[in-house]
């Protein structure tokens, strides 16, 4: 008779419960700690609050910087030809020699015109060095297949449509290399299924391979969400591409919502990516998302949300240690096999994948920004309160992120081949993110009155009448960070519908006075939400976000 098997002590209940509890607890006595200290140390609070505000102000002023040459990378980015370094990768040799030769022709002439010419050289020939230098490890271009796992459960034609016609308009030699599998669940019922078999039968002919996988509703030791439906379909198109004999290292597979329409030259872009880094297995690779589908169209507060939602992770990039799975992402089909594809048992599939790969390879992985645009749909729904409940659950289902802490944790302390230096940096990172995302904005907002409405000895003190002053100027101060990020959003707003008056470009300059709500609102009090449902117990359900659109 066989043993029962003995869990390791961190995989208790117990200790699982201790970990679930600790983010949402640091952030009501982050929230609540201030109050309670303004009845008996309020100069400590108000000191605490001035540092606080300093401390965002120096830290909007590096996230505005941050924008900026996030926005330049990823508009410079848009002015490659990538499918000329797809190229590069076959002959990299001969292109060095040509771009020296070129080179040396342009420092001759010494003209002004030709300076932008010479600068762009000499980075081409860097890289081309680079090249040149791991030559062996390269992959060719044209062996790299493509595979999109476009996830479906019961959204209409309407948005189903636009996401598979883009990608076959892609500067990518679709027919030869890209595949389309189109995941959609069971309980999306007849019409669903009748809208995937008719995307099938219209665009298929215009992929390498095109199918439709249906997953079961109620499998056993998964919950609802994208994770099992990928999952299962990942687990499918696996055993198509080994009856074909591809070899995984040579496919990437990028995973899809069905609102999700790539770039034209993403796929272009992400193969040189992937075909010239030798440790390319081990690595995510994260195109940017922009929920700028439907922009037009969504209500002001949605549009401030996805504007910031869509310059967050653009920031981000600028630090990409700190960088995460978000959405659309892509991984070697050698990668998933070893991670088992996706997690089934959570919502946030996205951002728990960074983890699986990162213990599954022993700390050796990191996320490569794609600096080109996967378009999204701002959260759109049939009424404006249904959009507000929308943006709510959306932002709710994104902030239950914070269960991830459990599982770093646990795995860091059973895996003992990654360094603790580096465990420890990363667990703080997923921390402070959380904690910062539940209570940054309420403590900017509310927490420099509280010493001065709770304490009335603190109220003969100068400090407690300066302490608003102090505050507000280093918040005005601290809004440059807001300009620079209206400036931009509306630099890169695509184009106005033309059912749309001139009128609508002041509403939407004007939307962003509205930022202070909605970070309370859609931001803080969603990610108070979801960490106090995980302390509680009270884990949150797959929510699909409703999808609608306007003509």
């Amino acid at each position: 008779m066989s043993q029962p098997e003995v869990l390791h002590w961190s995989d208790r209940r117990w200790f699982v419960r201790a970990l679930e509890i600790f983010p949402g607890a640091l952030t009501w006595l982050l929230l609540v700690g201030p109050i309670i200290l303004s009845l008996f140390e309020p100069v400590a609070v108000a000191y605490f609050i001035i540092a606080f505000d300093l401390y965002w102000m120096m830290k909007s002023f590096v996230l505005s910087y941050n924008l900026i040459r996030g926005y330049r990378r990823l508009h410079d980015a848009q002015k490659v030809d990538w499918n000329e370094r797809l190229r590069w990768l076959q002959d990299p040799h001969g292109y060095l020699a040509r771009t020296e030769s070129e080179l040396e022709e342009l420092e001759t002439l010494r003209q002004r015109a030709t300076a932008d010419r010479r600068a762009q050289l000499h980075r081409d020939r860097d890289r081309l060095a680079e090249l040149c230098a791991h030559d062996r490890l390269l992959l060719d271009p044209d062996q790299i297949y493509h595979a999109v796992i476009m996830a479906v459960a019961n959204e209409s034609m309407d948005i189903l449509e636009p996401s598979v016609k883009a990608l076959t308009e892609v500067d990518f030699p679709v027919k030869k290399q890209l595949m389309l599998v189109i995941a959609y669940e069971e309980r999306g019922g007849q019409r669903t299924e009748q809208n995937v078999q008719t995307l099938l039968k219209k665009y298929g002919q215009h992929f390498y391979l095109a199918t439709a996988i249906k997953h079961p509703d109620g499998l056993v030791g998964e919950v609802r969400g994208k994770g099992g439906n990928i999952t299962f379909a990942g687990r499918q198109l696996t055993e198509m591409i080994r009856a074909r004999n591809i070899h995984p290292e040579r496919v990437i597979i990028t995973t899809f919502d069905c609102d999700h329409r790539a770039s034209k030259n993403y796929f272009s872009y992400l193969s040189y990516l992937y075909a010239s880094d030798p440790n390319r297995v081990r690595k995510t690779f994260q195109p940017i998302p922009m929920f700028y589908n439907n922009i037009w169209d969504a209500p002001a507060p949605m549009r401030v949300m996805a504007t910031g939602n869509s310059f967050w992770l653009l920031m981000e990039t600028m630090r990409p240690h700190r960088l995460r799975n978000f959405a659309a992402h892509a991984q070697s089909l050698a990668a998933l096999i070893a991670t088992d594809y996706w997690s089934v048992t959570t919502i946030v599939e996205d951002g728990h994948q960074y983890w699986r790969t990162y213990f599954a390879y022993d700390g050796d992985h990191a996320v490569v920004p794609v600096y080109t645009p996967i378009y999204q749909d701002a959260v759109l729904a049939e009424t404006y309160l249904k959009t507000f409940r929308a943006q709510y659950k959306q932002q709710r289902r994104w902030a239950w992120g914070v269960s991830d802490f459990a599982y770093a944790v646990r795995q860091s302390i059973t895996n003992k081949r990654i360094p603790w230096s580096s465990k420890l940096v990363q667990i703080g990172r997923l921390l402070e993110g959380h904690i910062s995302w539940a209570t940054a904005a309420i403590t900017l907002t509310a927490v420099a009155w509280m010493p001065l409405l709770l304490n009335v000895q603190f109220s003969y003190l100068t400090l407690a009448h300066e302490l608003p002053i102090i505050t507000s100027r280093i918040l005005q101060i601290a809004s440059v960070g807001i300009v620079v990020t209206v400036l931009i959003s509306m630099i890169s707003l695509p184009p106005r519908p033309a059912r749309y008056r001139r009128t609508r470009n002041i509403w939407m300059l004007a939307q962003w006075i509205l930022l202070p709500v909605t970070s309370i609102l859609f931001g803080s009090f969603a990610a108070i939400d979801a960490q106090t449902r995980l302390m509680l117990g009270r884990y949150l359900e797959f929510y699909i976000t409703e999808k609608a659109t306007r003509k």
